[in-house]
């Protein structure tokens, strides 16, 4: 067992990753009670549903377990671009019998300013959490790290993984480009390097001291083994879930990733505002006709994106769902969350002895 086992208290190196609205507490005590470290994503919920999740998970599992949170840059109100996103929409509402919301509203609040889901933490004192699009301010590192909680806050380049490590963080997740769901930039408004999990894995292990928990595109116990060859501590999982019964992905979203749909993902800031790898749908179809300029920014335009879902949806169209996914989508398999956890350690198992023949 490697030192980042020890410390995150699993005896795999198996993450599933937090996956906020599809992930769900079923999900992650499954994969704590297999020997992974389970998750659960609350930047989509207040303190109050995320306390509720936690006692979830707890009534199913004695294990530890990861709390995700966001910690993007509070969003500045821009009228004249969320107007025209609406009106850029409003067509496609109307094919559904709708309209648009009259103004966009900002629906998650960053953990950045959330002093309750602060407070909620340091009361509950999950073993993990962890950040995603960026860091929380030095006073709130410190009071978690006071309480015992092991943090972890994902990276996708070279400057913000350092940025990590100078926070005092106790691992990095590497989020490469292959990653279904949002990319973990701190920045999304600078040039985005787009660098692949092997590249960025490798590159983190041998600059930083901290250990590194490679993802995106790992769906099966070969990826996890080339991880670890690759010097990470672990590897984090997140599209390997989306299919199980635990899961809360929408039929048609598990439709699609286990078909042919699978075969095809896209890069896109449509449905949310910020970049997120989604399977090819009609959502993802605007996005290629617009500039990202044109794109109200996040999470206003999730409040439009969530809208239009609901009307399409209401009219018997799913393809304007946030049916995320990673490029190597096609490897899903629908199985409970512990009996894949089971599997992908057989397969890991058995990958690792090929390497060492």
């Amino acid at each position: 067992m490697n030192a980042l086992l020890q410390k995150l208290g699993i005896s795999l190196p198996i993450i599933q990753a937090p996956m906020a609205g599809t992930s769900t507490p079923a999900m992650a005590a499954a994969v704590s009670n297999a020997g992974g470290l389970g998750s659960i994503g609350v930047g989509a919920t207040d303190a109050k549903g995320a306390r509720d999740m936690i006692a979830d998970i707890r009534a199913a599992s004695n294990r530890g377990f990861n709390v995700n949170l966001f910690c993007h840059k509070p969003a500045v109100a821009d009228g004249p671009r969320e107007a025209g996103w609406i009106e850029k929409l409003r067509p496609v509402f109307a094919q559904y019998g709708a309209e648009p919301p009259h103004q966009l509203r900002e629906i998650y609040e960053s953990f950045v300013e959330d002093d309750e889901m602060l407070a909620m933490l340091l009361a509950e004192r999950p073993a993990i959490v962890s950040f995603h699009f960026g860091l929380p301010s030095a006073d709130r590192i410190a009071a978690l790290k006071q309480a015992g909680i092991v943090l972890l806050a994902s990276a996708t380049n070279l400057a913000d993984a350092r940025a990590v490590a100078a926070a005092g963080i106790d691992a990095v997740v590497a989020q490469g480009y292959e990653a279904g769901g949002h990319r973990g930039v701190f920045d999304q408004d600078a040039p985005d390097e787009e660098l692949g999990t092997m590249a960025l894995t490798r590159l983190l292990v041998r600059e930083l001291s901290i250990p590194v928990i490679a993802a995106g595109g790992i769906m099966d116990g070969a990826g996890i083994a080339a991880a670890l060859v690759l010097g990470a501590g672990a590897a984090q999982l997140g599209t390997a879930f989306v299919a199980c019964p635990e899961s809360s992905a929408d039929p048609a979203h598990k439709k699609l990733l286990l078909g042919a749909g699978a075969e095809h993902t896209i890069m896109t800031q449509a449905i949310s505002g910020r970049p997120a790898r989604s399977l090819a749908n009609k959502f993802t179809a605007i996005g290629q006709t617009v500039s990202r300029g044109q794109i109200a920014g996040y999470p206003m335009a999730y409040d439009a994106g969530k809208a239009l879902n609901a009307a399409a949806k209401a009219k018997g169209e799913t393809g304007f769902g946030a049916q995320w996914a990673g490029q190597a989508a096609p490897l899903a398999r629908a199985l409970p969350a512990g009996e894949l956890v089971t599997q992908l350690k057989a397969e890991m198992d058995a990958a690792l002895k090929r390497v060492a023949v």
